[in-house]
């Protein structure tokens, strides 16, 4: 309740209305008894056994909402990234940055807030150097992805995917 300010009122009163589905979700969820829990959890792991399992709150949820100019306020299901326009503060918003979005994110943060040294030789060197395929896309360039699976492979450890002949037959995606 802390959070609620004069100036978000309106924009969380009309996401609430907007999305009661998911509000009667949430509260629903923040109401679960231990044992509900623990049910919720066997719809997932059916063997799971109580004396095996402790809860532990791993964080809180939290939505971005957005003041949309003639919408009020709008959920966001993505992640945002908001920088000052002098480049000298930026956040990370949404839902789940998650190790996914992690460096593509992170990639397009330094190229907000650093746009002049970014465009030097010197930083798409360094850029190329801890991103191989930098500023080239992978969906179109099979062979880089190849060297970039191979390589994330490689650093990381693990053993090549065994993807059965169905991924040898599949046709690549210009063949569709």
């Amino acid at each position: 309740m802390r959070s609620i300010t004069p100036s978000n009122l309106w924009p969380m009163t009309k996401v609430g209305l907007d999305n009661l589905d998911l509000v009667r979700y949430l509260i629903s969820q923040l109401r679960m008894s231990e044992e509900d829990q623990f049910e919720e959890l066997k719809g997932y792991y059916p063997e799971a056994k109580r004396a095996d399992w402790k809860l532990w709150t791993a964080g809180q949820r939290v939505q971005t909402i957005k003041d949309v100019e003639g919408k009020g306020g709008t959920l966001q299901f993505g992640t945002e990234l908001v920088s000052g326009a002098e480049g000298t503060i930026a956040a990370l918003l949404g839902a789940s940055p998650g190790a996914s979005t992690a460096p593509s994110i992170m990639l397009r943060l330094i190229e907000e807030v650093f746009p002049e040294q970014v465009k030097s030789e010197a930083w798409q060197s360094k850029l190329r150097e801890l991103v191989p395929s930098y500023g080239q896309a992978l969906a179109s360039n099979p062979t880089l992805l190849s060297e970039v699976r191979a390589m994330s492979r490689e650093l990381l450890e693990l053993d090549e995917p065994d993807l059965g002949q169905a991924a040898i037959d599949a046709p690549s995606p210009r063949q569709h």
